[in-house]
C-alpha cells in the first residue's frame, strides 16, 4: 500500500481552507444553515400552496408566515407564566446571593483565607461588583440583541429565497452530474432534503412529547411554571448530548432555591433523570435516530466541531450536516470511507448477519483477488 503525499498535502490544505472558510464567514453561512433546515420542512407546505393555484412568490410568504404564527402562538401560551415567574426572578437572585455569602464563610471558617470575615460586606461587596459590571453586561446584550435580530431577518430573507427558487435550484444542481447519472444525482438530492425534513419534523415531535412529559412530572411534583420549564428543558433537547442536561439543571435549582424542603430538588432531578432515559434508549432513537442514521462518535465529533467553529449554532446544524453528507458518501466511491465513518450501520452487528464490518471487507477483498 503505497502513500501519496501529495494527495494528502491537498487533502489537509482543502480541510484546512474549507474550516477556514467555515470560521470566517460564520456570520452568512449560520443563517444560511438554518435557513436551508427550514426550507426543507416548509418544502411540501410551500408545494401544497402551489398545488392549490396559489402563486410561487404568495405560497413562499404564507409558508414562513404560517411558521411564525405557530411559534409566535407557542411564546403567547407561556408568556403569562413567564411574566409570572419575572417576581420571582428578584427573590431567585438575592437567594442565590445570600447562598454565594454562605458558602464563602463556610469554606472561610474551616480553611481560614481571611480573618473576620463579614457577611453584611460580603453582600455589599457582591451588590457594588453586579451594580459596576451592569453597564458591560447591557452593552454585551444590546450587541448580541443586535447581532441576532440581523441574523434572524437574514434568515428569513434566505428562507423566502429557498423556496421560491427551489426549482432553479434543483435544475442548477442536476447540471453537475453526467447525462447518464441524472436520475441517480437526483434520487440523492431528494434524499439531503429528506434527511433534513425528517429530522426537524421529528425533533419537534420529540420537543412535544418531552416537554409534555416533563410539565406533567414537574406539576406533579409542585413546581411553579411546569409547562414552561418542561418545554424550556425540551426545547435545549436541540443541542445533541448536553442539551437535555442543561434543560434539567435550570427546574433543579430553581426548586432548589424555592423550596426548603430538598426532596423536591431531588424529585425534579430523577424525574429529570427517568425522562432522559426514556429520550436516550426509546423516544430519540425511534423519532429522530431512523431519519439522522449517525453513529454516537461522528455525533460526538460533529457536536464538538460544530461548537468550536460556530458556537451553539454548530452544536444544532452540524449533526443534520453530517447525516446530509453521508447521504452524498454514499453516492461517490471515493468519498465512501467518509460515509462509512458517519453511517450507524457499519457500527452495529445486525442481528441476521452477525458477521463483523472488518470479516465482511475481508471476504470482499479475498473475493476480488
Amino acid at each position: 500500500m503505497k502513500v501519496s503525499f501529495q494527495r494528502s498535502f491537498f487533502t489537509l490544505a482543502f480541510l484546512a481552507l474549507f474550516i477556514t472558510f467555515l470560521v470566517v464567514g460564520k456570520s452568512i453561512l449560520v443563517p444560511l444553515g438554518i435557513a436551508l433546515l427550514l426550507a426543507f420542512i416548509l418544502y411540501p407546505v410551500h408545494k401544497k400552496l402551489t398545488n392549490w393555484g396559489v402563486g410561487n412568490i404568495l405560497a413562499g410568504f404564507l409558508s414562513i408566515l404560517i411558521m411564525i404564527i405557530i411559534i409566535s402562538g407557542g411564546l403567547t401560551f407561556f408568556s403569562a407564566e413567564i411574566i409570572a415567574l419575572s417576581d420571582e426572578i428578584s427573590n431567585f437572585g438575592s437567594k442565590l446571593s445570600s447562598l454565594y455569602t454562605d458558602i464563602i464563610i463556610y469554606i472561610n471558617k474551616n480553611i481560614s483565607f481571611v480573618d473576620q470575615l463579614n457577611e453584611d460586606e460580603l453582600l455589599n461587596d457582591l451588590t457594588s461588583w453586579l451594580k459596576d459590571s451592569a453597564g458591560t453586561v447591557l452593552g454585551g446584550t444590546f450587541n448580541s440583541t443586535t447581532s441576532f435580530l440581523t441574523g434572524m431577518i437574514t434568515m428569513f430573507i434566505y428562507l423566502f429565497l429557498f423556496l421560491i427558487f427551489n426549482k432553479g435550484l434543483v435544475r442548477a444542481f442536476m447540471k453537475f452530474s453526467p447525462a447518464d447519472k441524472k436520475e441517480q444525482f437526483f434520487g440523492m438530492l431528494k434524499g439531503i432534503q429528506q434527511v433534513g425534513q425528517k429530522y426537524l419534523s421529528g425533533m419537534l415531535i420529540l420537543i412535544l412529547i418531552l416537554g409534555t412529559l416533563n410539565s406533567i412530572g414537574l406539576w406533579i411534583i409542585g413546581i411553579d411554571s411546569p409547562f414552561l420549564f418542561g418545554f424550556l428543558a425540551a426545547s435545549l433537547s436541540i443541542i445533541p448530548y448536553i442539551g437535555t442536561t442543561l434543560g434539567a439543571t435550570i427546574p433543579v435549582l430553581y426548586a432548589f432555591m424555592s423550596h426548603d424542603q430538598l426532596w423536591v430538588p431531588f424529585a425534579v432531578a430523577m424525574m429529570f433523570w427517568f425522562v432522559q432515559l426514556l429520550e436516550g434508549n426509546f423516544l430519540n432513537p425511534k423519532i429522530v435516530g431512523s431519519s439522522v442514521n449517525v453513529n454516537a462518535f461522528a455525533a460526538i465529533l460533529s457536536l464538538i466541531i460544530g461548537a468550536s467553529v460556530w458556537g451553539v449554532a454548530g452544536m444544532i446544524l452540524f449533526l443534520p450536516f453530517a447525516a446530509m453528507l453521508k447521504v452524498i458518501c454514499k453516492e461517490y466511491e471515493t468519498l465512501e470511507p467518509i460515509g462509512l465513518l458517519i453511517g450507524n450501520e457499519n457500527f452495529e452487528t445486525n442481528k441476521k448477519d452477525k458477521k463483523s464490518i472488518f470479516k465482511r471487507l475481508k471476504e470482499k477483498v479475498m473475493h476480488k483477488k
